[in-house]
């Protein structure tokens, strides 16, 4: 049995590759480089991809820029680099776009700019040709440099609502509304609110929002007394519910901005001698991994990260190859899961 031994040592050229399939150099860099409206016969390209992987040639990414006008590279913005240490939302997005990637011969590039309010970081990308397309996690409503380069056609797509842009949104609203009716239909109305500082992006002023008007709805208005703000850590989560503690009467319940967030306020509330849910119901937001394994199990709104990030991807990609898109907007649901950290019936402080 023949064995196709990768050779790692000694870097192969263009030129061996094609003399071993027995075609040219340009047809070489054409296959290996997917170069568009080029057309050639199934048994050449098998020739070539056989030779290639026998070498080991792996074409030079100038080189491949050049041959099919593409870097082979989609961008991702994650606004607020601290988001990859603290949220983990972020990284099941990151992981699922990334695997679609790859299956379509492209890479990611992640991009974490300093200053959120200006747009350089993915302007000076596209403009240098680092990148076929972008994803922007959470965008800026008024980001003009977003709404420049989706008016030029660049391949953009945002997880959050840019206006006139591709992509997809969660429907931040509906689940905010569950969560907190759910609270409600357990008695509770005085319900505080972690919500991520400073405000201005999208999602967490969409679910403050809904905090309020589904408070509202229910006859009760939200007190301004009960809303804190962190950084979507765990950290500022336990700061912001020892900060509520202090509130008397302090509240029967507690909705987290996400997950996260809910895991600190958890351990203040321990840490305070309160039970969960015996004496204050907490819910989360997104279902990250460990939230079925708090302490209790804690309830909280599912916003699908990872099938955000897949679908942003494939979109990315369909629209760096000319593809038709289903639509430039689509609007994903969200899911309540009750586990063991809801319950508890309002109570006299003591």
């Amino acid at each position: 049995m023949s064995r196709t031994t990768l050779s790692v040592t000694k870097r192969s050229t263009s030129q061996q590759v094609a003399k071993k399939a027995g075609v040219s150099r340009s047809t070489v860099s054409l296959i290996l480089n997917n170069a568009p409206g080029m057309k050639f016969a199934e048994r050449t390209r098998a020739r070539v991809l056989q030779a290639a992987l026998e070498l080991g040639y792996v074409p030079d990414a100038a080189a491949r820029t050049l041959a099919s006008g593409r870097t082979g590279t989609v961008g991702l913005i994650v606004n607020h680099a601290e988001h990859l240490l603290v949220d983990a939302f972020i990284p099941q997005v990151l992981y699922s776009l990334i695997k679609v990637s790859h299956e379509r011969g492209f890479r990611t590039l992640v991009e974490t700019p300093e200053d959120v309010s200006q747009p350089e970081a993915y302007i000076n990308l596209v403009r240098a040709k680092q990148i076929d397309g972008l994803v922007v996690i959470n965008p800026r409503p008024n980001d003009e440099g977003l709404r420049q380069l989706n008016q030029e056609g660049f391949p953009l797509v945002t997880l959050g609502k840019l206006r006139d842009a591709g992509g997809y949104s969660v429907s931040h609203r509906t689940g905010v509304r569950e969560a907190m009716q759910h609270l409600i239909k357990l008695g509770h109305r005085r319900i505080a609110h972690i919500t991520f500082a400073p405000l201005g992006y999208g999602s967490s002023d969409r679910r403050l929002e809904s905090y309020r008007r589904t408070l509202a709805d229910a006859g009760s208005a939200a007190d301004p007394e009960l809303v804190r703000y962190g950084n979507y850590s765990a950290a500022s989560g336990f700061a912001a519910m020892r900060s509520l503690l202090t509130e008397q009467p302090y509240p029967t319940a507690l909705f987290a901005g996400n997950d996260t967030i809910a895991l600190g306020a958890l351990a203040a509330l321990h840490q305070h001698g309160l039970r969960v849910p015996e004496d204050i119901a907490v819910v989360g937001y997104d279902d990250i991994p460990t939230a079925a394994y708090a302490v209790p199990p804690l309830t909280t709104v599912r916003a699908p990260a990872t099938e955000q990030g897949r679908l942003a991807g494939e979109m990315v990609l369909d629209l760096i190859a000319g593809q038709p898109v289903p639509s430039p907007r689509l609007l994903l649901d969200t899911e309540l899961i009750v586990r063991d950290s809801c319950g508890a019936l309002p109570r006299v402080a003591p």
